[in-house]
């Protein structure tokens, strides 16, 4: 009896360890008579290593021995989570290597290409790491540029573990939705025999899982690193059964929606829609009855009950106390004598309510004034105190301090389904606010710390700002982690759907021409009138809005360069913009300036002429470039080769000859050699001059006295040129008078 009575605790333990075993294992699911494994990789559906066995042909992958590849990439899978509907792939890093002996650099470009299949990258789980003592690199997708520079500065030391960008090693953040990238490096930077001679041969680049990142100095004096991860980087993947369809449209389409199991839930990710088995079940979502309950109860680690009895119920459990016990205030079941065992069992579940109602209004009203606190720190932070002042004494400011409540409502909750427009700093949406009015809602990714103390100095600055051709800030948001800005609706598109949309709309020279003008004033008044002077910093056509059926331009997101960029006085690591429209010299010294600004405008007034995109990713290599495309064809005389064909004409060439001039000068890849906002403007309103008047039927003094002084004055070489061709094509137009 006493062996028997020892024995029966030891009993308990095993099976209790048993259950827990068997509780945390969810086995991996696969269609019967299909192969769920790979060496020792687990294939759960809706993968498969055969067409059958897979829930598409994007999901069908390949075994060779013991190591898993996708077939369209050819890249290797190290493990596969259905729970997180995450895959960790093995991908490349790029190199840039001074050799000694052959007095050459060496380089090794990496790229990956996801495009048309169901994976995209993790924006929370890689990051973009660049080594080196001298290393400018960066990551150049399809519509974006990103990178950082790093240095040996011998002040900073260089330490195991630690990622600093003046000890040879620096990171950048991956933007999210990220299909294709390619690797490459800066040639201002390149490696020398004066690096050499430092022990620092190397630079690279690479995109990587975070969590296995950890910097080693070996990595600068030798050729670990690369050895290590040429051809095993790791990087985690996002991937769902279809691409760039929403849960809505998903469940539309009873016959391919793939959450099938009960107890499961659709959801959204940068790669589309996916399944997960609902709160309080696991196992695979995509199988009939493949999402099963959590025993709760039988996990002894981590048991939910501190005291009395657990019960499972489905996807949950509850707690109840021994019979002839009651349960206390603090949760401990202890025996009560005078109770009878009536009064007992009621007593009990009227405490038991008591306890879970209290508990429950408490923790309501300690979230309510924690989420208040936050909205209240939030608010200080972001300077909403000294703008809410200013706004006060500053009588007739237009401007409104929104709260995140009030833009819930007029964006359903910031629904997708309300995305108008998104980029690199993140999403605008259309909203409708309680007086009816229509506002675009544009939520920003990011903000620094030093943005955050000025942010609303900032905002007062640009509420100021009245221009025409202007999109008007109506208000902000400041009771959130990132500000948000309200902006006026612009109904009509943007300048690149009117160029480059699926229509064959035809838009006239005197239409284009009036765009760019009027485009040109707005960013002449953000450089020379505002104050202080304030940089876009991200000119594009996609930033250029039209308004009503005479298309007028009105230039928006230029709250967002203030949001975005650092002070100008200081020397910034992170390069960001669209590529196409980056000036190369802001590429080269990470220092944006109003001539940056201008660099851009060139590469619009380029789409304006050609109705041809700032990147075309499609056409050859020394075609990809339209700037590029643009100068070779000045430079050789065929500039007539690129001009858009609804423009062309023979009494137009002068004047597109012009304008062409006016974007070269824009484009000059000396920042100091291009003219100025305000001039580009002015030169663009003096050849609207010209194509508007009959100049044919006009003696030379009335037009004179029509281009003004100022077509005289010596005020660069735009004004000069132009002045030249005006009068060759007045004589010429005199001529045929007679």
């Amino acid at each position: 009896m006493e062996f028997a009575r020892l024995l029966l605790p030891c009993l308990c333990l095993v099976l209790v360890a048993v259950c827990v075993l068997t509780a945390a294992d969810v086995p991996v699911v696969g269609l019967p008579g299909c192969t769920t494994r790979c060496g020792h990789i687990d294939v759960p559906y809706p993968y498969g290593l055969d067409e059958g066995c897979a829930i598409h042909s994007d999901f069908v992958l390949n075994c060779s021995t013991t190591k898993l590849f996708y077939g369209k990439t050819n890249l290797e899978i190290a493990k596969i989570s259905v729970q997180d509907n995450k895959a960790w792939f093995r991908t490349w890093a790029s190199r840039q290597c001074y050799n000694q002996s052959t007095n050459q650099n060496i380089y090794d470009d990496a790229w990956l290409n996801t495009t048309d299949t169901p994976f995209v990258l993790s924006a929370d789980d890689n990051t973009i790491v660049v080594l080196g003592c001298n290393s400018l690199a960066y990551m150049i997708g399809e519509t974006y540029v990103i990178g950082c520079w790093s240095s040996c500065d011998n002040s900073t030391p260089i330490v195991n573990g630690s990622c600093n960008s003046n000890a040879g090693c620096c990171q950048a953040d991956v933007p999210t939705g990220v299909r294709y990238y390619r690797g490459y490096f800066n040639p201002l930077y390149n490696n020398s025999d004066q690096i050499w001679k430092t022990k620092t041969p190397c630079n690279y680049v690479a995109v990587m899982d975070t969590a296995v990142f950890n910097f080693s100095t070996t990595y600068l004096t030798s050729t670990v690193f690369y050895d290590t991860y040429s051809n095993n980087t790791p990087v985690v993947m996002e991937w769902a059964i279809r691409s760039n369809i929403s849960c809505a449209e998903a469940k539309t389409n009873n016959t391919s929606y793939a959450c099938v199991s009960n107890n499961s839930e659709c959801i959204t990710n940068d790669a589309g829609y996916a399944c997960n088995c609902s709160k309080g079940y696991q196992g695979n979502p995509y199988m009939i009855n493949g999402c099963t309950d959590i025993d709760e109860c039988s996990n002894n680690a981590t048991y939910p009950c501190t005291a009395g009895i657990c019960e499972n119920t489905p996807g949950s459990y509850t707690c109840s106390c021994p019979r002839g016990q009651s349960m206390s205030s603090d949760g401990v079941c202890k025996k009560n004598q005078r109770l009878t065992w009536m009064a007992l069992v009621v007593g009990a579940s009227i405490g038991l309510v008591v306890l879970v109602v209290t508990i429950t209004c408490a923790y309501l009203t300690h979230e309510r004034r924690k989420l208040k606190h936050i909205k209240q720190k939030y608010f200080r932070q972001h300077g909403g105190l000294l703008l809410f002042q200013e706004m006060r004494s500053q009588q007739g400011v237009s401007f409104k301090i929104f709260s995140e409540e009030e833009l819930q409502q007029a964006t359903n909750n910031f629904a997708e389904k309300e995305v108008i427009g998104h980029g690199g700093q993140g999403k605008v949406y259309k909203g409708v606010l309680k007086s009816s009015t229509e506002v675009a809602v544009k939520r920003c990714m990011t903000i620094g710390e030093q943005q955050k103390k000025e942010f609303g100095k900032e905002m007062l600055i640009l509420s100021q700002i009245n221009h025409r051709n202007i999109v008007k800030l109506l208000g902000c948001c400041l009771e959130v982690e990132v500000p948000v800005l309200v902006y006026e609706f612009i109904p009509n598109g943007t300048l690149f759907h009117l160029l480059h949309g699926n229509h064959t709309r035809h838009i006239s020279l005197d239409t284009r021409l009036r765009i760019a003008c009027e485009s040109a004033e707005a960013l002449a008044y953000l450089h020379s009138c505002a104050s202080p002077p304030i940089l876009h910093g991200d000119v594009k056509s996609t930033n250029i809005l039209l308004n009503g059926d005479l298309l007028t331009a009105k230039v928006s997101d230029f709250g967002a360069s203030i949001l975005a960029s650092s002070d100008e006085s200081q020397f910034v690591t992170l390069v960001q913009g669209t590529r196409g429209y980056l000036d190369p010299e802001y590429m080269q010294t990470s220092q944006l300036t109003d001539k940056s600004d201008v660099y851009s405008f060139g590469v619009v007034l380029l789409e304006l002429l050609t109705r041809k995109m700032a990147i075309n990713v499609k056409a050859p290599e020394n075609e990809k470039c339209l700037s590029m495309v643009f100068l070779c064809a000045m430079k050789e005389n065929k500039l007539e080769d690129i001009i858009d064909c609804d423009i062309k004409d023979d009494e137009n060439a002068e004047l597109l000859e012009e304008i062409a001039e006016t974007a070269r000068h824009c484009l000059d890849m000396c920042g100091v050699n291009r003219p100025s906002m305000k001039e580009v403007a002015e030169q663009l309103d003096r050849l609207r001059k010209v194509l508007q008047h009959p100049w044919a039927h006009k003696d030379p003094e009335e037009l004179d006295s029509l281009l003004g002084e100022s077509s005289s004055v010596n005020s660069g070489s735009l004004v000069t040129t132009t002045s030249f061709s005006i009068t060759k094509k007045v004589a010429m137009g005199l001529e045929i008078g007679r």
